[in-house]
């Protein structure tokens, strides 16, 4: 359709006079919370990351599908947003809530219901796609004792990390909580970008202090680099452009804390304490029908395996024949 609209001359905010032009004072904190919420439609590139573990080949292939997918999205979303400009000015584009929708209206007439169908249907896959990647997050925090064991057992027949996901159910309703989808962006958004250069700082200090150790997938440092004087202006200037919003997103993450000690620092908890939690998972393993992995025994999985049997002790039944003396 922009193609069409293209061709019929509708192009007028294409032309670089008017493409570039002003209609609101330059703000560069508006810069940066615009690159911030942009963004957000190209999260994608990072998720991938989560489910390496069940990549055929993810050396070769994690690589593959990021080099294709990133500039095949790009090329998408960009012709996408010329598209729309052929049928809407700036102004437009801002008051609309649903700008596909508006563009079909506009230009589509009777077949207009198409593009609200076609985005809920986008909606429906970007929100599989965040549920199937974002549970293996849980999945390996508990796995390595950052969360309750239970996050870290799977289906005994689908395989499928079932707890896991119905943590990360409860965890996005809570952030419905908001009503504003725009500032709900803005939260994750910074949270994510924030976590993002935090651990591309890190790949950075691994890559001084431990030059040696097995690098799949190494890449320039040129990269990373570029990347965090980015991710600098961009988490800076958002900062000072929504305090409060940016402020509230760091409180969230802070919450994480507390949590921490809680969970994972403090070793030598009350009895009652773990005793809840032996309930909370046996339940959640009968209602779930969920039991740990099977570990393949190699030498890089033996501290592993010792960890989830040290999970899977309190969950054990008691042998009551043999405390008797």
């Amino acid at each position: 359709m922009g193609v069409v609209q293209i061709c019929k001359g509708q192009y007028f905010w294409l032309e670089p006079k008017n493409a570039f032009e002003n209609f609101q004072e330059p703000d560069i904190g508006l810069i940066a919370l615009a690159f911030l919420q942009g963004s957000f439609a190209y999260g994608g590139w990072n998720f991938l990351n989560y489910v390496t573990e069940e990549l055929v080949d993810p050396y070769k292939n994690l690589p593959r599908a990021i080099f294709i997918s990133i500039p095949l999205v790009t090329f998408v979303y960009v012709f996408a947003n010329v598209a729309y400009v052929t049928a809407m000015s700036p102004q437009e584009l801002l008051a609309s809530n649903a700008v596909a929708v508006t563009f079909g209206e506009k230009l589509l007439g009777v077949m207009a219901w198409i593009m609200p169908i076609s985005v809920a249907l986008s909606t429906f896959g970007g929100v599989n796609g965040s549920l199937f990647t974002s549970s293996r997050l849980f999945f390996a925090g508990a796995r390595e004792g950052h969360l309750p064991s239970v996050l870290a057992m799977i289906h005994v027949k689908r395989c499928t990390p079932i707890p896991a996901l119905l943590f990360t159910c409860i965890s996005t309703l809570l952030m419905l909580v908001t009503s504003d989808m725009y500032t709900l962006i803005n939260y994750v958004g910074f949270i994510n970008y924030f976590f993002y250069g935090v651990t591309i700082a890190g790949q950075i200090v691994l890559r001084w202090k431990k030059p040696d150790i097995p690098r799949p997938i190494k890449v320039s440092l040129l990269f990373p680099v570029v990347y965090l004087l980015f991710w600098a202006f961009l988490l800076v200037f958002s900062l000072w452009s929504e305090p409060v919003v940016c402020g509230t997103g760091l409180a969230i993450m802070l919450t994480g804390v507390p949590v921490y000690f809680l969970g994972v620092y403090w070793q030598h908890k009350p009895r009652c304490f773990n005793k809840f939690i032996e309930l909370l998972t046996l339940g959640s393993q009968k209602m779930c029908m969920v039991v740990y992995p099977k570990v393949e025994e190699d030498a890089g999985t033996e501290e592993l395996q010792e960890d989830m049997q040290e999970q899977q002790q309190p969950t054990a039944p008691r042998d009551k024949d043999a405390e008797e003396p």
